[in-house]
């Protein structure tokens, strides 16, 4: 068989799997064997993502991405994309020619993971990462 570069294995999918064998599951999820991470910043660990079976690279509690920058806050707009959302944030923009304030808004796309279940309407939370592939 062909050696296999760095960068090809670089661009294969992930497996988060532990190689140790504890538990009495053999499936991943059931026996404690997934690899799993604490993001810190007062968030716990959904239990969905300890217990789960789901393979999600872009999950930051599964995968391979940190949360670090802006943390920010809205309502779900919009749940209709395959794990993304429209997080709609609402602001108040001062006009310095009258005085007075008008409303504003700005739409954000973000990853939703499968450990959450967002619909719309929703108040969610959402953390800034840098995505790296």
């Amino acid at each position: 068989m062909a050696e296999q570069t760095e960068k090809a294995y670089l661009k294969q999918p992930k497996v988060f799997l532990c190689s140790k064998k504890s538990g009495k599951g053999k499936r991943p999820g059931k026996g404690g064997n997934r690899f799993w991470k604490s993001v810190g910043l007062g968030f716990k660990t959904p239990k969905e993502a300890i217990e789960g079976t789901f393979i999600d690279k872009k999950c930051p509690f599964t995968g391979n991405v940190s949360i670090r920058g802006r943390i920010i806050a809205g309502t779900c707009h919009s749940a209709k994309m395959n794990r993304t959302i429209i997080v709609r944030r609402n602001y108040l923009h001062f006009i310095k020619k009258y005085q007075r304030y008008e409303k504003r808004h700005s739409n954000i796309p973000a990853h939703v993971s499968p450990a959450f279940r967002v619909k719309e309407g929703d108040h969610v939370i959402i953390g800034q990462c840098r995505w790296m592939y």
